[in-house]
This record gives structure tokens, C-alpha cells and sequence, in this order.
């Protein structure tokens, strides 16, 4: 069994834009994507992704083509770090997409989600969700009410058309305000991690879609662990597995009894404040070492979560 066979960066376009390829041959590549990065895009969105970067790479080293490109097989949210897989050419991605379920051998993801407040609630060390999703006007996944439901995907629009959705969780740690979970899924629908969990009183750390009370690392807090599977050409048994940070683990242990509020919860003119905050002072500009002296690569470039809470008079100061 191979694990990490090589280890590529892509250069690093600004931010938290780069990826590092952990196994790539003619048919596949393997990388690990950053949160915060879109993994493919999606109509009219100009936003750079973790298929754009694959790209640029491929380009520089002289190995794309029409032919031989990545060709995308599954995707991450945006906000998801971890593992992932693309085709590099088309014949490979037909074969991937339609035997996925039988040549993925497993697929593990780590979250530190926020304790519910009532213990009576707390789940089982282990199990499974399998409550049905559905999906608001944004495409966000959520677990509708009782009253709400509507069973089959295709059933008629009296209420919320649901989709089967089941996720299995084992505890790693359980803290006093946070868990660390393991899960896996046997349904890979959108949004079903956070979904599921959100649905039990566990949204996890990070979460704006979800409410959560809790943004400890300023990013969603779930991982994409672990890919195990058989190579579609030549049978062998792959696994990339990259661990979750480790801070995840201290936090969940030292518990989180006084949160700083997050940005989605502030009143407005709070938000504003603290978004004008974020994107001055020591966060302004860019700084890398180079032979130990520390180059100014110019001002930061606003994030997409920023910019949603900042006015346009605060973005134009910004930019000057």
C-alpha cells in the first residue's frame, strides 16, 4: 500500500491560494486543498480554484493539454480542507465517476463541532444520522422539521423535496464546550456533514451558515482526513491521509468557556468595525522572508467573508 508519494507547491498566488499535490501519475492527482479555496468553478464566479491552481501547475511543468488536464470527480466546499482527487483526462474521469463507490475503500473527515447546550442532547460516543436533507434557495443543505418534510427527491412541492443522507460519526474527544469527531459518509450530498450535525446541536466551529457561537480559528473546522482506494488502471490499493491541525485537539481539551463572539453573530455597525479591524494594522500587507530579510509584498487582498461585511464607502478606503 502507497501513501504520500511526492510533494508538489503550487506558487502561491496570494492568500491562502496554493495546494500541494501528494501523488500524481497519467491518470490521476491527489492533492490536499486549503480552506477557504473553492475546489472547481461555477458559473459566473471568477474566483480562483483549486482546479485553476492544478492547472497553472501542470502548464509550468510542461504536462497540460487538451487531453491532459484535471477533470474534476468530487468536490470539497469551499470552506473544507483536505484531501482530494482529480482525473487528468476524460476517459479517466468517466471511469472514476461511475465505480466512485466501489473503488473509494474509505473516506474519513475530523470537525470540532460546538457542544449542545443541554447535556440530555449529547449523542452516543458513535452512530449514525440518517435523517433525510433539504436544500434552501441558496443551496445550503439542511434537516427539515418533522412538519416540514415531504419524502422522495422528486416528490411534489408541498413542502421541502428531501434527499437520503447518512453520516457515520465516532467520538474522538469529547470536551466540555467542543467535540472532535471522525465521520464518514455513505451519501455524499452537499452540505451533509454540517447539515446532520447542525441538525443534533453540534454546528461546527466556524460555521456562518450554520450559527455557529464559536469561530476560534477564523475557518469552518472540518477536514477531509483520509482517501483510501483502488486505482482505476492499475488496481493497486492507494491512501493519502493528511491530519487535521493540531490545535483542533489542544482546544477541544482546554474548552472554550468565554468564545469570542464571531463576526456573523456582532450587531451590524460592531461587524463593520471589527471587519475595518481585521483588514488594517498588522493584518495590511503581505510579508515573507527571503535569505532571513523580511520583503513587503504590498497590501492584503480583501477576503470574500470581509468584503461581505464591510460597506462599500470601508472597501474603497481599503483600497487606497
Amino acid at each position: 500500500m502507497k501513501t504520500e508519494q511526492s510533494k508538489k507547491k503550487s506558487p502561491q498566488a496570494g492568500g491562502k491560494e496554493k495546494i500541494d499535490v501528494l501523488f500524481e501519475d497519467e491518470h490521476i492527482c491527489i492533492i490536499h486543498k486549503p480552506s477557504g479555496l473553492l475546489s472547481v468553478p461555477y458559473p459566473g464566479s471568477r474566483a480562483r480554484t483549486a482546479q485553476h491552481l492544478l492547472e497553472e501547475m501542470m502548464r509550468k511543468n510542461g504536462t497540460y493539454s487538451a487531453k491532459h488536464r484535471p477533470f474534476v470527480v468530487h468536490r470539497l466546499d469551499r470552506d473544507t480542507s483536505g484531501v482530494m482527487m482529480f482525473a487528468l483526462t476524460e476517459n479517466a474521469q468517466k471511469i472514476i465517476m461511475d465505480s466512485w463507490h466501489q473503488m473509494v475503500t474509505e473516506r474519513l473527515y475530523r470537525a470540532v463541532a460546538e457542544n449542545p447546550r443541554n447535556a440530555k442532547a449529547l449523542l452516543p460516543l458513535e452512530g449514525l444520522i440518517d435523517d433525510p436533507l433539504a436544500f434552501n434557495a441558496h443551496n445550503v443543505g439542511f434537516v427539515p422539521k418533522a412538519s416540514e418534510k415531504n419524502s422522495g427527491e422528486f416528490a411534489e412541492d408541498k413542502h421541502f423535496k428531501t434527499v437520503p443522507a447518512r453520516t457515520n460519526y465516532r467520538t474522538i474527544l469529547r470536551g466540555k464546550t467542543h467535540t472532535l469527531f471522525e465521520l464518514s459518509l455513505d451519501t455524499g450530498k452537499k452540505n451533509q456533514i454540517r447539515a446532520h450535525l447542525a441538525s443534533k446541536g453540534y454546528p461546527l466551529a466556524g460555521d456562518e451558515n450554520y450559527r455557529a457561537k464559536t469561530d476560534p480559528f477564523h475557518r469552518l473546522c472540518l477536514h477531509a482526513r483520509t482517501l483510501e482506494f483502488v486505482h482505476p488502471f492499475t488496481q493497486e490499493k492507494l491512501r493519502f491521509e493528511v491530519a487535521e491541525p493540531e490545535e483542533w485537539r489542544a482546544y477541544v481539551e482546554k474548552g472554550d468557556f468565554h468564545p469570542e463572539q464571531p463576526l456573523w453573530l456582532a450587531p451590524k455597525a460592531a461587524r463593520s468595525e471589527k471587519s475595518a479591524k481585521r483588514a488594517s494594522g498588522k493584518q495590511e500587507h503581505n510579508f515573507q522572508l527571503f535569505d532571513g530579510e523580511k520583503i513587503d509584498l504590498g497590501k492584503r487582498r480583501l477576503s470574500a467573508k470581509e468584503k461581505a461585511h464591510m460597506n462599500f464607502i470601508e472597501q474603497g478606503k481599503r483600497r487606497r
